[in-house]
């Protein structure tokens, strides 16, 4: 190990919960819409590092946290906010990172470059993100297009859905692939609820609220994601309309996007000399990542070239990789990104991705990497990537390396669904 090597010794989220929505004029709140995107975010930050009782912070440390729309009740520097959130002392800096839908595999990377370069004094970086959709619109509170990006061909702004439209006509995605790869995410989502997953934390916070003009204290839990639809099935998918297209040409619905979603993921990253130190155990280190530009209006295939400059970088094809984590922003983007890259589809979101469990922006990446890594450890798998696609036009992947010494569990791992 060199040095300045860094590693991953932590990791965990918060169940994804179904957004709060409105319908007929009524608000129909998420599991975790009342709760504040910070007090999420620290909370899990919290019961990460308890897995990790042994690391102090008498080391340089910083909090690297991610988050697609940085304002309201999730901005004002979350990273720093999160320090007094969660209990840290003030000595821990912190600071927020924005890539959109990457934003939180951002701050994982940023975290590792920030440990492990010569030039930084940091020795932890407390990574993840979060993301409330049921507090913050898609766009955020104060959307101001630049007139200058909304000429015909710019695409900067273009409903995601409608990217997902010309990805799926680009490489000859049919409506029934779309519908197929909806029913196996939430089937895959669905089987892995009988694994034990300790890096999801139940969730419990309590409020106060007004009924019928009493003041009175509640508790809102969550034990598990409650995205994931046992019921799903091919028919119930094909009954849906296009939800974005509507000349009779559209083939993306509801049910084969990603939900919109609350959430929020934490990896920890510590140095080679902090491992020691400490004595902790590494999980995960990374390998390489790489980001990617592409037409705004096909911003789902961005994860193809990043996949691609990636592995160059580390060495690798892609059969080194064993298991992949894709956003899942759509059916159709997953299964571009796939075919493009020959992706074995039994190694692909093989607990689901993110049309069952959700798509809380800026938490997805580092949700996605928690959820990989355990399964890599599982299984005994060496390498893994997760990809994102990401709005504008861009794409981001990261290869990461699984490190811990065997696997946790023994015996043999079934097929995956």
């Amino acid at each position: 190990m060199s040095s300045n090597e860094a590693f991953i010794v932590a990791f965990g989220r918060s169940p994804i919960a179904r957004a709060g929505r409105e319908k007929d004029g009524i608000f129909i709140p998420g599991a975790l819409s009342s709760v504040r995107p910070d007090d999420l975010a620290a909370r899990v930050l919290e019961l990460t590092l308890r897995t990790v009782p042994t690391l102090t912070f008498e080391q340089p440390t910083d909090v690297v946290w991610g988050t697609a729309f940085p304002e309201a009740e999730q901005g004002f520097n979350l990273g720093r906010l999160l320090v007094p959130l969660a209990g840290l002392p003030f000595s821990v800096t912190g600071h927020t990172v924005n890539r959109w839908c990457a934003s939180g595999l951002q701050a994982i990377v940023t975290g590792f470059e920030s440990v492990s370069s010569p030039y930084s004094a940091a020795q932890i970086a407390i990574c993840g993100g979060v993301e409330s959709m049921s507090r913050l619109p898609m766009g955020g509170f104060s959307f101001a297009a630049n007139p200058r990006l909304t000429q015909p061909g710019g695409d900067f702004y273009l409903s995601m859905g409608l990217t997902a439209e010309a990805v799926a006509k680009e490489f000859g995605i049919s409506r029934a692939d779309q519908d197929q790869c909806a029913f196996q995410s939430h089937r895959r989502a669905i089987a892995a609820r009988d694994l034990e997953r300790p890096h999801i934390f139940p969730m419990r916070f309590e409020e106060t609220v007004v009924v019928d003009g009493v003041l009175q204290k509640r508790f809102i839990s969550l034990t598990e994601d409650d995205g994931p639809r046992a019921d799903t099935s091919l028919e119930s998918l094909a009954k849906l309309k296009p939800a974005f297209l509507f000349d009779g040409t559209g083939t993306v619905t509801a049910g084969n996007s990603s939900q919109v979603s609350d959430g929020a993921a934490c990896a920890i990253v510590v140095s080679h000399r902090v491992l020691e130190e400490c004595g902790v155990k590494p999980l995960a280190r990374l390998v390489s990542y790489a980001t990617a530009g592409v037409e705004p209006s096909l911003m789902g295939i961005g994860p193809i070239e990043a996949f691609r400059r990636a592995l160059k970088m580390a060495g690798l094809s892609t059969r080194d990789i064993g298991l992949v984590g894709l956003n899942e922003a759509f059916a159709a983007q997953r299964l571009a990104v796939g075919r493009a890259l020959d992706l074995d589809p039994a190694i692909v979101n093989v607990n689901g991705g993110a049309i069952a469990i959700g798509h809380p922006l800026g938490a997805t990446g580092p949700r996605d990497f928690g959820d990989q890594c355990w399964e890599a450890i599982r299984r005994g798998v060496r390498y893994f990537a997760v990809g994102m696609c990401v709005g504008g036009g861009q794409g981001m992947v990261a290869i990461f390396e699984n490190v811990c010494p065997g696997s946790i569990l023994s015996g043999e791992i079934p097929p995956t669904p």
